[in-house]
């Protein structure tokens, strides 16, 4: 079984698998969006660089998954939770920063968030091309976003800020159709983990960028 297999491809036990597949990756970005929740919650009052201190085990989590994935699946399921957690613990400052400045944007960039989310990840779990040359396509652009991310912080380019969460947008739109796309095709369980992962980081950065947008694209 292969991540680039059809679903018309598979027999009646795969396709079963596949639908297995598709709900523990919800469920479990599900309890990850919990946690992350928790985190945001916990660590509100907390510095900056607490904030980054959790980013990089976040990060550290993130790579730990990819090892731990071949060996135990519960080992995996505990990282995706300490990313979640660690996660909410670093974007806290910002989360607070923005209710405190404009408690309406939260709401707005959560429905918009949702939205985004729900109907590019149909189109990528409906949609029979593949998918994994724009998914490379994407992963250029996001290094390309990184450096336009840099240049922002030290030149003041009017509507940067705006520009980039839309470009942001739009790559993570890429993504997030990849993502879904992987559990159509893909019917190894093992796999949920990885993959919830993935989908929750489209989530939490297009969540971002919307809030960025939505707050008028003016925190520094």
């Amino acid at each position: 079984m292969t991540d680039t297999m059809t679903y018309r491809q598979m027999g009646t036990a795969d396709r079963s698998q596949a639908h297995t597949l598709f709900s523990q990756t919800m469920g479990y970005v599900a309890l990850t969006a919990g946690l992350f929740a928790l985190g945001a919650w916990v660590g509100h009052n907390l510095s900056g660089g607490v904030g980054i201190i959790a980013f990089i085990a976040a990060f550290a989590a993130l790579i730990g998954m990819r090892f731990a994935a071949k060996r135990s699946t519960e080992l995996t399921v505990a990282l995706l939770c300490a990313v979640g957690l660690l996660l909410g613990i670093a974007v806290a400052p910002t989360v607070a920063y923005y209710g405190a400045m404009d408690p309406r944007a939260l709401w707005e960039a959560g429905g918009a968030t949702a939205l985004f989310i729900a109907g590019f990840g149909a189109a990528g779990y409906a949609t029979r091309r593949d998918l994994t040359a724009i998914a490379r396509v994407g992963f250029w652009a996001l290094l390309a976003l990184i450096v336009f991310g840099i240049v922002l912080i030290f030149v003041n380019i009017p509507g940067g800020d705006l520009a980039y969460s839309a470009l942001g947008l739009v790559i993570f739109a890429l993504f997030t159709m990849f993502d879904f796309q992987r559990l159509r095709r893909n019917a190894d369980v093992t796999e949920a983990p990885l993959i919830a992962a993935s989908i929750f980081l489209d989530i939490l950065n297009v969540f971002l960028f919307f809030l960025e947008i939505f707050s008028g694209g003016d925190r520094r």
